[in-house]
């Protein structure tokens, strides 16, 4: 059976195009990198100064200078760019970036992201979450639609919200949905769950879309 993570990286995989310029927050997104479609090239950009990340470095290839926001380490392809945290943010805070794909606590009705503040751990900071939800122009949320059979999707944020800016899309490993002015569309399901299962998952409202789709066709 595929992992719940690598469904959603999966689907998230499928938005990406040609040339887009892409960043990707730490846990299920990381993962996306894996699952570029054919005969496109992306751009992977992270926060702490690079454009230009390849994959994970072999066993025993790994360079410390070369790390991710997250401390993982990665490599450079050829081509690549490094260059200091005031030249990434204004990169993000510009608007240059395509697309950011974040990890996600909870999403509201509204598409407001809370993805920072893990309930009883001690956080440093919430990082660059805020500069890439205001910042880019696609903000794709990857995350399981439930956490201990708790719903994520709710109808209002109970914890410390990202960014005022409603996000573009949430996929979970049983759907995909966009948060538009008349509410969160339900857009593809799962072919494991009926719309019924999703919408007893969900806390928040859904319109179900009338074109509605299986994920992965």
């Amino acid at each position: 059976m595929i992992d719940a993570r690598e469904i959603i990286a999966r689907r998230i995989g499928m938005e990406l195009r040609d040339g887009d310029l892409v960043n990707l927050g730490i846990g299920i997104p990381t993962l996306v990198s894996n699952f570029i479609p054919e005969g496109i090239r992306v751009y992977f950009q992270s926060e702490n100064g690079i454009i230009g990340m390849g994959p994970v470095p072999e066993a025993g290839m790994a360079n410390r200078d070369l790390t991710n926001a997250g401390g993982q380490f990665i490599t450079a392809l050829p081509g690549s760019a490094t260059f200091d945290s005031a030249m990434s943010f204004s990169i993000i805070r510009g608007g240059h970036l395509d697309i950011t794909v974040l990890g996600g606590l909870q999403v509201d009705e509204r598409g407001i992201l809370a993805n920072w503040m893990v309930p009883g751990k001690m956080v440093p900071g919430m990082g660059g979450a805020m500069d890439l939800v205001t910042g880019a122009k696609r903000v794709i949320v990857a995350m399981t639609h439930t956490s201990k059979g708790l719903p994520k999707i709710v109808k209002e944020c109970t914890l410390p919200v990202t960014s005022n800016r409603p996000v573009d899309l949430v996929v979970t490993e049983l759907a995909v949905i966009q948060p538009t002015r008349r509410g969160l569309l339900l857009r593809e399901k799962s072919n494991e769950v009926s719309v019924d299962e999703i919408l007893e998952m969900t806390e928040a409202s859904l319109i179900v879309s009338d074109d509605l789709k299986t994920m992965f066709g």
